[in-house]
């Protein structure tokens, strides 16, 4: 490891690369938000534990050269990519459900509270179901590991990145979690369903009619 800190200044950029993408908003991050302003902290903190699985999943597989395996088969992405589509688009009908309730407004106490598991993997599968994270992953790792280091280069890469998306998730996850933000999304509560039901249904459909 001690070798792989020599490489830090090729490190800087893919680093920096990674902190536009992680705190940009994106399935992973309206996950977050809504869960947290839904049913509170701990359910948010949760669902960012399965996203930050993912997120180390596919940084994993990026470090062992998963796009030569996806390059031979490529069926394989296509099949994803359909997955991801469809369970976007299944949280953009949950989502409009929700904009046409007429029942009182949602809370952490109201919500029939989901289990550790049940939020572990909803967040894993929204993350880990998006192919295009695949490609964050090999192009961060490309831009930070030269031609010719070593293997403890990619996985300081992977260490410094992670740790980094962690606290991401979690900020969000208190962040939005507050009794300002819940008092927000009470006042606003059809409007932000509505904004959650458009953006996961336009990502939907953009992820299952885009070419990778």
């Amino acid at each position: 490891m001690h070798e792989a800190l020599a490489y830090l200044p090729q490190i800087l950029p893919a680093y920096i690369a990674y902190i536009i993408a992680v705190v940009s908003p994106g399935p992973a991050i309206m996950a977050i938000v809504s869960t947290s302003m839904v049913q509170g902290r701990k359910a948010g903190m949760t669902i960012s534990l399965g996203i930050f699985a993912g997120s180390l999943t596919w940084a994993c597989a990026a470090a062992l050269g998963l796009a030569t395996l996806l390059h031979t088969y490529a069926i394989a992405l296509e099949i994803l990519k359909v997955f991801g589509g469809f369970y976007l688009l299944y949280l953009a009908y949950k989502a409009f459900r929700a904009v046409r309730s007429d029942h009182d407004l949602p809370t952490a106490k109201t919500v029939k509270a989901p289990t550790f598991k049940s939020l572990v993997l909803r967040g894993y599968g929204i993350h880990v179901t998006n192919p295009k994270a695949i490609f964050a992953w090999l192009a961060i790792i490309a831009l930070g590991m030269p031609q010719g280091a070593p293997a403890s280069v990619a996985v300081l890469i992977i260490g410094i990145c992670t740790t980094t998306g962690f606290l991401v998730f979690m900020g969000y996850a208190v962040l939005f979690s507050t009794q300002h933000a819940v008092n927000i999304y009470r006042g606003m509560r059809r409007w932000i369903e509505g904004a959650m039901a458009a953006f996961y249904g336009f990502a939907g459909v953009k992820l299952l009619t885009s070419q990778i």
